[in-house]
């Protein structure tokens, strides 16, 4: 069950949308459920053209805005859908009531017992899921507590499933890359894009936080990739960098304008401040110094030994996972695990690797943005990603085939790494983080084995070479009366074996004379 929040101004434009057809009409039989009073007093009524008419709900749910005593909030109107998984059963009306009341209560707005708190409906006009609409007044003149509410949803959506035997979500604790908006995702769908920029993004700047040393080389190759950079210096100090910012050279706005995100709005750990703690001089690199990423030729025997180097690290770090009992070992390498994954898929250029280095990301990161300590178990990877980045070894030079035993190499020793990572969050009781492990650690583990060789094209049987005497002597058996036998059809030159003669009948011989 998931819910999700959005804030407005205009109740009756909510109200509308509620009992109007839907963007695809489907919208089917909208009523009240549950409400600050009963749902039958609630109901909208029509008008003469047998239409909606909100008046009378529009004016007792905003009745609280005028008596505030504070000023009201700018956006006083919440919303919050709450929707089912498909899988789940179809709920009835009064367990959509009690789902949408312990909403109320675990936000805060409306909590069970307090009579002065906000007014609010919940309207259903679909099997899988309910509409909350909120007026941001209390009946006492005072404006409610809105802090957090999106967790305290989250938290009343898992007290609903629990009750009532749902399936189960993720938890809200940040450890899930934020997602594409809806815009954005039509957006990439009208532009044929493969995929919504805020993702081609969080990929690129993963993979160049990882093979960075500092903050020059993150920022070098960022532009390197081709990603508009754009630093945020400090208003107190010049020159120092505080934060950053990136776009994609295609993705503009409405006056032609490139779309920025800057690392929070790309992944919890991609900020400016936690990339510096994860580098190995921290103190260092405040100010940006552009040095050219990836340039570095090396010879053959070296760009094996980079991969054998990595797939030897990977090896290790499973080792630990497995027998290291230290939490903040185990976090670090899980952390350093997604460095090493992001680099082999960017510089193999392979789509399938990248998008296994997706599916991990989630299980790399610690609850709410908590940044694990650095240990010398997790600078081996680190080590070894940054080694990798530094072979110029890139998908668009061509891998060569030499190099093709030693990627494989590194990829099995991924997919037991990952794999033993799923079990320590499995272990924590973090099924989400767990679950991710587990579908990288299956992807890689398909790239892993051989390809089946296609079968041998079946050559057609080439019928014998005969000699015109075996010609002949092949007619001369068909056309005889008596079936030959099928040797002397095959080979004609072959004598078959005399037919023994039936012995006569016995005579008894008489004594000898």
């Amino acid at each position: 069950m998931i819910g999700k929040v959005t804030r407005g101004q205009d109740v009756a434009r909510l109200l509308s949308y509620f009992y109007g057809p839907g963007r695809r009409n489907e919208h089917v039989d909208p009523h009240i459920v549950a409400g600050f009073r009963l749902p039958m007093a609630l109901e909208p009524g029509t008008d003469a053209r047998d239409d909606w008419d909100f008046r009378h709900l529009v004016g007792v749910l905003t009745s609280p805005l005028d008596t505030l005593r504070h000023t009201p909030l700018a956006l006083p109107i919440w919303q919050c859908s709450i929707r089912a998984d498909p899988t789940d059963r179809t709920l009835s009306d009064d367990e959509w009531a009690d789902i949408a009341e312990e909403v109320m209560h675990q936000t805060g707005f409306a909590p069970r017992g307090d009579d002065e708190a906000c007014r609010w409906i919940a309207v259903r006009h679909a099997d899988d899921h309910i509409h909350l609409a909120v007026v941001l007044a209390r009946e006492d003149g005072r404006n409610p507590n809105v802090h957090r509410d999106y967790y305290k949803v989250a938290n009343a959506c898992h007290i609903a499933e629990e009750r009532y035997g749902l399936t189960r979500t993720a938890p809200a604790d940040r450890t899930a890359a934020p997602r594409p908006t809806r815009a954005e995702t039509e957006l990439a769908h009208r532009q044929n894009w493969p995929e919504p920029p805020r993702t081609t993004l969080r990929r690129h700047v993963a993979t160049a936080a990882a093979g960075a040393e500092n903050e020059g080389d993150f920022f070098a190759a960022l532009e390197h990739a081709g990603v508009l950079v754009k630093l945020r210096h400090s208003a107190r100090t010049p020159g120092e960098i505080t934060g950053y910012a990136v776009a994609l050279p295609h993705h503009n706005n409405q006056q032609n304008q490139p779309v920025w995100f800057s690392g929070g709005k790309l992944a919890a750990n991609l900020t400016l401040p936690r990339l510096r703690k994860r580098w190995s001089a921290p103190g260092e690199g405040n100010r940006f110094d552009r040095r050219p990423f990836g340039g570095v030729e090396l010879t053959h025997e070296e760009r094996s030994a980079a991969y054998q180097q990595a797939a030897r690290a990977t090896a290790t770090g499973t080792w630990q996972m497995r027998h290291i009992q230290d939490p903040a070992v185990r976090a670090d390498v899980a952390a350093a695990t997604s460095d090493v994954l992001h680099v082999t898929a960017a510089l193999t250029g392979n789509r399938e690797l990248a998008r296994a280095a997706d599916f991990y990301d989630r299980a790399a990161r610690e609850p709410y943005g908590r940044q694990p300590p650095l240990t010398p178990y997790g600078t081996n990877l680190r080590t070894a990603a940054r080694a990798l980045a530094l072979s110029g070894i890139r998908g668009q030079r061509g891998n060569r085939p030499s190099l093709v035993g030693v990627l494989s190499h590194l990829v099995v020793q991924l997919a037991a790494l990952i794999e033993a990572i799923a079990e320590h969050r499995q272990l924590q009781q973090r099924a989400a983080q767990a679950a991710a492990a587990r579908k990288a650690a299956a992807q890689l583990g398909r790239l892993s084995r051989p390809a089946p060789r296609p079968p041998s094209p079946t050559l057609p049987r080439t019928p014998p070479n005969y000699t015109a005497e075996q010609n002949a002597a092949r007619l001369a058996a068909t056309g005889f009366p008596i079936p030959l036998s099928h040797q002397l059809a095959d080979s004609p030159y072959r004598i078959s074996a005399p037919t023994p003669t039936p012995p006569g009948p016995h005579r008894r011989r008489g004594p000898s004379r």
